[in-house]
């Protein structure tokens, strides 16, 4: 599946340009995962992105499937944005990969919607334990690969406190969307409070 990491690779270097750092990390039984910083500006400010690569090296399977198709099946690639100088945020790297291994190590489909909970902070002082996934299509679009293959899909992580995280089990993904929206959070901010959620 190497073939498919390369035009992946060629994917985020057309819509981030060049990564200016990149890491590898290998877990016991998995393929590597590698993460690439890149940096970018806008309006306000500098933006770093991390994304893996690696994750959509093989799909993503149900893990009640009793056969598991080699060829078949979702594939993604995780993309983090946030505004750089703020936190020590280049240790989300490790975090990432576990995240990225989730589909190998413990038989996840990481689709938009889902919760994915790191278990530690993203970072150094980060108030985030634990990421929302967006829908694709936006920043990286999504990648077509070969007919008999899933597409690619470059899905955003929106960091959650775990106020917002338990808020977002009971009242959905959409609903913790709205409120972000409602009250002009800013999602990149390494350091954000938590929206406030009893109004």
């Amino acid at each position: 599946m190497s073939d498919v990491l390369a035009l992946v690779e060629a994917r985020l270097l057309t819509a981030l340009g060049a990564p200016d750092a990149r890491a590898a990390i290998t877990f016991l039984g998995t393929d590597r995962i590698e993460v690439l910083r890149f940096l970018d500006s806008d309006d306000s400010g500098d933006i770093v992105r991390y994304a893996t690569l690696g994750m959509s090296a093989h799909p993503m399977t149900d893990p009640t499937a009793t056969l598991a198709d080699p060829l078949r099946g979702p594939r993604a690639e995780l993309v983090l944005s946030v505004r750089a100088g703020r936190a020590d945020t280049d240790k989300v790297l490790r975090p990432l990969a576990v995240l990225a291994a989730s589909p190998q190590v413990e038989g996840l489909v990481v689709a938009p919607g889902a919760s994915l909970d790191t278990g530690e902070p993203l970072w150094p002082g980060a108030p985030f334990t634990s990421v929302l996934v967006a829908e694709s299509g936006g920043l990286v679009e999504d990648l077509e690969l070969d007919a008999l293959l899933d597409p690619v899909r470059f899905l955003p992580l929106l960091p959650m406190t775990p106020n917002e995280a338990a808020w977002k089990r009971v009242q959905g993904a959409a609903a913790l969307e709205e409120r972000w929206l409602r009250h002009g959070t800013d999602l990149r901010d390494p350091l954000r409070a938590g929206v406030p959620l009893g109004d």
